[in-house]
This record gives structure tokens, sequence and C-alpha cells, in this order.
């Protein structure tokens, strides 16, 4: 299948982004938002502190991911990220895109780490694919999400290592 392609998130993306967005929280079984989290907060989660990625199919928006440091200060030389794909798009390599564009993302803005701090243990096709591209469960946080269909369920805080770039100060 062709790989999407993948660009920055303009302002112009966000009435896709956001139906991307409620499509996938609202089964409640992969992410910790819930109908609660409006557009506004939306908005200014994915386009504030951190650089947003669409991924395009037939120039449609099929999928999207949030890149940023975990933390500020000592703790910003290691990455964050949230990836959604569309529903009607799952299954087909997108999300697989996604994360391999934005480990090469934060490789080459000199990220030493990618740190995903909430990943729910039932969703197995993410636990897998971040597997898949080096990331190791490096915790687990008993019965930390609310899933609607089984109940109290872990989440894993994974991570894996960036191969140090040629502006990495400390090389």
């Amino acid at each position: 299948m062709d790989q999407p392609p993948i660009r920055a998130a303009t302002h112009d993306d966000l009435d896709a982004m956001w139906a991307i967005f409620r499509a996938v929280i609202a089964p409640g079984d992969a992410l910790p938002f819930d109908e609660h989290f409006d557009r506004d907060t939306f908005r200014d989660h994915w386009f504030g502190a951190h650089t947003a990625w669409v991924a395009e199919r037939g120039g449609q928006v099929i999928g999207m991911y949030k890149l940023g440091a975990n933390h500020a200060g000592r703790g910003a030389h290691i990455a964050s990220a949230t990836y959604t794909v569309a529903p009607e798009a799952q299954g087909r390599g997108v999300g697989r895109r996604l994360v391999e564009h934005s480990l090469a993302r934060a490789r080459a803005a000199g990220f030493r780490g990618i740190q995903f701090n909430y990943v729910v243990s039932t969703n197995a096709a993410a636990v897998e694919l971040y597997r898949r591209l080096g990331f190791d469960i490096v915790g687990t946080l008993p019965g930390a999400f609310r899933h609607e269909q089984a109940g109290w369920v872990d989440a894993y805080v994974m991570f894996r290592t960036l191969e140090p770039s040629e502006s990495d100060p400390a090389r």
C-alpha cells in the first residue's frame, strides 16, 4: 500500500484533526481523554508547545501526531508523542508511518530518546507496533486507565533510545 505523505499540520487542518480525535476517543479504549475534552483544549494541546503533523491520503487527513519534549529543563532531551489514526484508515500502516516519521523528526531535533507516558495495555495494536519499532515497556501503572468495556486496566510507560545525532552536544 502507498505510504501516505506526512506534512506539518496547520490551523486549516483543525476541523479534520478534531474529527479524528473525537472518533478515536469515543470508544473509551485507547486514550485517556474523555467526552469533556473540548475543541479549544484540543487545539491548545496539539498546536501549543508541540509540533503537529498529519498524514494524508487523497487530500484527506487520515492520521496525525504531535511531538515535543516530554518535560522542560533537565528532561527536555527526551521526546514524547501522541498518535491518532482515523478509524477507517486503521490497520493500513498509517500508524507505523506516523511513528517512523516521528522517530526521524525527534532524532533530527536532537532528542536522545522518546517516551510514551501512557499506553493503554489493552491497545494491543499500539503496544505491538511500538515494540516492533524498538520501544520497551519500562513501567506499568496498575489499573491506571478506566476502559469503557474492560474496566480498570494497566497503562504502560514505553521508551526507546534514539541514536545520537551529529548536533548532540554530549557526543
